[in-house]
């Protein structure tokens, strides 16, 4: 047989973690990594926090699993919580960002939908966007790697330059219903939108009667040092999507929206399996427990400011390397001078586990709860990665 028993769908590289502990990942003979990828912003909490541990332990003891066809308590009660924290007033529970984005997309053409205005079905996304990797959403990207091989692809997304709010708002006519942006680029590149950009597209939602959706699969969920970047920014989106740390490192996501943008969203027109579980709304709570706490929140902002500090004050050591950081709290960018993947693959050799992305940037995204021993650890590995990398290994 020549393909793999696991779909050869990943570039899967040479470390293979076990076992996990805080802020550190362990494979089975015992090497450890100081972890500053968190499962690509997943694991909030670290690995292993006991809170998160002892809740998903206690509810699967005593219930994992229904069906929407029943009352549910669990997602309720975490529905409410959301809803008490958040602009939205209704939520959706999928399994995933990429879900999360699919109940986004078509709340806001259910919406039109239920209007009377059924010509809004176009939405407007912007470039080297990531919102997941289903049919809806890879067409709602100019990315050529996301899309390769599976074109001809629906045609009802326009995209533009991010950050171009004068392209935005030329682009606006009849067919337009909604506005899908993330206000922080994570795997573009660590590009934070700006607060004009944003608030422009605010502005130019309420004046055409448009739908704005942030997708904050990434950039929420304490990471900007707020619970949501749109707090960050004080702008309020209509619909928003989330998952990654919202679980802690549960599968899980949600689709919150406001009562005006969920008009259209009525029994039969949505629905999961799985969305919802009493495992994953515990895995939630338990999640939201730690991270939504002002001292948490400012401890990842002052966490973010001395990580950037440092990074910075590196640079210049390195600085045939490296050009810039960029970002926001503990969604941090290191703009690289080559191959930011290459450079990626050599610092796990030097102890550390980091992320590639867009427009050759290494991406700093660990664990909520680090602390400045892990910041000192992470600048010194990376310098020493630095050190040693030649621009041959980016060739």
């Amino acid at each position: 047989m020549a393909i793999t028993a696991m779909m050869p769908v990943y570039g899967r590289c040479e470390v293979a973690p076990v076992r996990g502990e805080g802020c550190y990942l362990y494979d089975a003979d015992g090497k450890e990594w100081l972890d500053f990828a968190a499962g690509i912003a997943v694991n909030a909490l670290g690995h292993s926090h006991p809170h998160l541990i002892g809740a998903i332990q206690k509810q699967a003891a005593t219930l994992m699993h229904i069906s929407n066809l029943y009352g549910a308590p669990d997602q309720q009660r975490t529905a409410e919580r959301l809803v008490a924290r958040t602009f939205a007033d209704t939520v959706f529970f999928t399994n995933s960002g990429a879900e999360a984005l699919e109940c986004a997309i078509k709340t806001c053409r259910r919406h039109h939908f239920a209007a009377g205005t059924p010509e809004k079905f176009r939405i407007l996304t912007f470039s080297n966007a990531f919102h997941g990797r289903t049919m809806a959403t890879i067409s709602v990207t100019d990315q050529y790697k996301l899309r390769d091989g599976f074109e001809p692809l629906p045609d009802w997304a326009t995209v533009l330059p991010f950050g171009d709010l004068e392209a935005a708002t030329a682009a606006v006519d009849g067919s337009i219903g909604g506005i899908l942006v993330e206000p922080i680029q994570g795997e573009g590149g660590i590009r934070p939108g700006t607060h004009e950009f944003l608030q422009g597209l605010r502005d130019l939602a309420d004046k055409h009667g448009l739908l704005l959706i942030f997708d904050e699969v990434q950039c929420g969920v304490g990471r900007t040092g707020h619970l949501f970047a749109y707090e960050h920014y004080g702008i309020l989106p209509d619909i928003m999507s989330v998952a990654k740390g919202i679980g802690g490192g549960f599968p899980v996501g949600a689709c919150l929206a406001t009562e005006h943008a969920a008009s259209g969203m009525v029994v039969g027109t949505h629905g999961s399996t799985y969305g919802g579980n009493p495992l994953a709304m515990a895995a939630i709570n338990a999640s939201l427990d730690i991270i939504d706490d002002a001292a948490f929140l400012a401890h990842v902002t002052e966490m973010g400011a001395r990580l950037r500090s440092g990074l910075e004050q590196m640079i210049p050591n390195h600085d045939e390397l490296f050009d810039s950081v960029r970002g926001v709290g503990l969604m941090l960018g290191l703009k690289m001078k080559s191959d930011s993947r290459a450079f990626v693959g050599h610092a796990r050799s030097h102890g550390i586990l980091l992320v590639a992305a867009g427009d050759n940037v290494v991406r700093l995204l660990p664990p909520l709860i680090i602390d400045e021993t892990h910041i000192r650890e992470a600048i010194d590995k990376i310098s020493a990665a630095a050190a040693a990398f030649t621009p041959a290994m980016a060739a």
